[in-house]
């Protein structure tokens, strides 16, 4: 990161780039309970006898609670800065896995699902917004974005990973076996404790000017951004791409649940895709890449490369193989995000950063939503290998799309 990104982002939190650290820490914390809880309640229903379509339903409900609180929460954040809404994410985020630990059943699960995806997606956007204002041009937004997404890639290795170990060894620790009930109750609990921690990261951040100097006033709209064709085209590329998540997701533990893998070695297959996301594009690629490709490239390169591993995907036979393929599909996708917020960033309005995030966000998790449940119904039919190649042809054909990324500042 530059030292003039570094100096306002530390200037803005709490007087050093260890703010920045601390606002990276809290997000793993939260968003990690999520990505543990997105792991165990579909190894849970599986285990319980509840099939594909049921699994897909439960993993939508992660993201339906943020398709209607996306633009509430961004305007939420465009008043109020960072600390009240991921304040009340971190509430909201505990109540979800203590809920799902206290009664571990589907229906409770589906709502523990509803609380935490809300949660993660309202103290994402505060947190967003608040780095992407803090940055000074293009250079640096890529840079503070790529810092930033080192939260959801930690989170992603280390939820699933110590879900899943405490799945396998908690019940086993207490006298009984592998994955039994106690396994699962104290994965959900570990899913309620973590969030506590990120409040004791984000407490001490400063907030930022508000741009909305009269408490009175209206909240401008975001919806006259959907009439610029470049917003609309960044939402569909950002709506491909995500879906890649969203199958990996879905695909992983309902592949290794067939092939005998057991929960610990379904989190690491997980965990490796989000690892590599943190090690080695966030921390050692991305510097030289913001320096050097503009976003439409990158995003270019980030789809076909995509489009190639899922066509080989479910070719991949065992635990190793299958990792392997999570890495590079890491590797791929983790060059996205922080290049798709910059250009964002860049063709939306200052006053309306929150709810462009919101927007953005909104329209992912519409898509996650429907899905999953197509995913799931697809695998009853058809197999969950034709999802993964479905999937990899329409991001394949997207590609050209994302060439023509080159933003140009809005009025």
């Amino acid at each position: 990161m530059s030292a003039s990104a570094e100096d306002t982002l530390g200037a803005h939190a709490n007087g050093s780039i260890g703010g920045l650290l601390r606002l990276v820490a809290g997000q793993v914390c939260l968003h990690a309970s999520m990505a543990g809880m997105r792991m165990a309640a579909p190894l849970w229903a599986l285990q319980h006898g509840y099939g594909p379509l049921a699994v897909g339903f439960l993993l939508a409900l992660f993201s339906l609670s943020q398709v209607f609180l996306a633009l509430p929460a961004g305007r939420y954040a465009d008043r109020h800065g960072l600390r009240r809404p991921v304040a009340l994410g971190i509430g909201a985020s505990m109540l979800g896995g203590g809920l799902a630990a206290l009664f571990p059943h589907f229906a409770m699960l589906c709502f523990s699902a509803l609380l935490m995806g809300a949660a993660t997606g309202a103290a994402s956007i505060a947190l967003q917004r608040h780095v992407g204002r803090a940055a000074h041009d293009a250079q640096e937004l890529r840079r503070v974005f790529s810092w930033l997404s080192i939260g959801p890639a930690v989170s992603n290795f280390l939820g699933p990973v110590c879900v899943g170990l405490l799945i396998d060894h908690a019940g086993v620790w207490l006298g009984g076996r592998a994955a039994d009930h106690n396994g699962f109750v104290a994965a959900f609990a570990l899913t309620a404790l973590a969030p506590a921690l990120a409040w004791l990261c984000v407490r001490h951040a400063v907030e930022l000017p508000s741009l909305h100097t009269d408490p009175g006033a209206a909240t401008p709209s975001v919806w006259p951004l959907l009439r610029e064709p470049l917003m609309r085209r960044l939402l569909l590329v950002n709506w491909l791409l995500s879906s890649c998540w969203d199958v990996h997701t879905f695909v992983v533990p309902v592949l290794g649940h067939e092939r005998g893998f057991s929960a610990s070695v379904i989190g690491t297959i997980l965990g490796a895709f989000a690892f590599a996301v943190a090690a080695a594009v966030v921390r050692l690629v991305m510097p030289l890449l913001a320096a050097h490709l503009r976003e439409w490239a990158v995003v270019t390169g980030a789809m076909v490369a995509t489009a190639l591993l899922f066509a080989v995907y479910p070719f991949m036979p065992g635990a190793w193989s299958m990792g392997l393929c999570s890495v590079l599909l890491g590797l791929a996708l983790g060059t996205v995000q922080p290049m798709l917020m910059s250009t964002l960033h860049q063709i939306t309005p200052h006053a309306l950063h929150g709810q462009a995030i919101a927007l953005r966000l909104m329209s992912i998790n519409l898509s996650s939503v429907l899905m999953p449940m197509l995913f799931g119904t697809a695998g009853v039919v058809v197999g969950v290998s034709v999802v993964f190649w479905t999937v990899g042809a329409m991001v394949g054909l997207g590609a050209r799309m994302a060439w023509g990324l080159q933003p140009r500042a809005l009025p």
